[in-house]
Formats: C-alpha cells, sequence, structure tokens
C-alpha cells in the first residue's frame, strides 16, 4: 500500500476548520418550475422567439 498508516488524515487535520455559512434555501421541484417559466415569461421568449437553452449548442 502506498504511505503509512500514521499519516493517515495529515491533511485534513492540518486544515482550519470553516463554519458552514447560512445560505438562503434555493427553491426546488415544482416550486422551481414555476418560477424558470415566469421568469422567461417576463422576458416574453415565448411569443417573440424560440428558447435556446443551450446557445453554443449547433
Amino acid at each position: 500500500s502506498k504511505g503509512s498508516i500514521a499519516r493517515a488524515g495529515k491533511v485534513k487535520n492540518q486544515t482550519p476548520k470553516v463554519d458552514k455559512q447560512e445560505k438562503q434555501r434555493r427553491v426546488t421541484g415544482r416550486a422551481r418550475k414555476r418560477e424558470l417559466y415566469e421568469k422567461r415569461k417576463s422576458l416574453d421568449l415565448f411569443e417573440t422567439r424560440k428558447i435556446k437553452f443551450n446557445p453554443q449548442a449547433h
């Protein structure tokens, strides 16, 4: 095996502990789909032009 067992977890133990930051909870599931729909509708994407989800793709 590579390396000795004595050095296991060396880097993790050296790394300073940083507490997780409080973040705003993301909307998921049906609510996310609704959010996306409303965003696209407000941009008038349905009437004027076709929606391209990936403009890089040919």
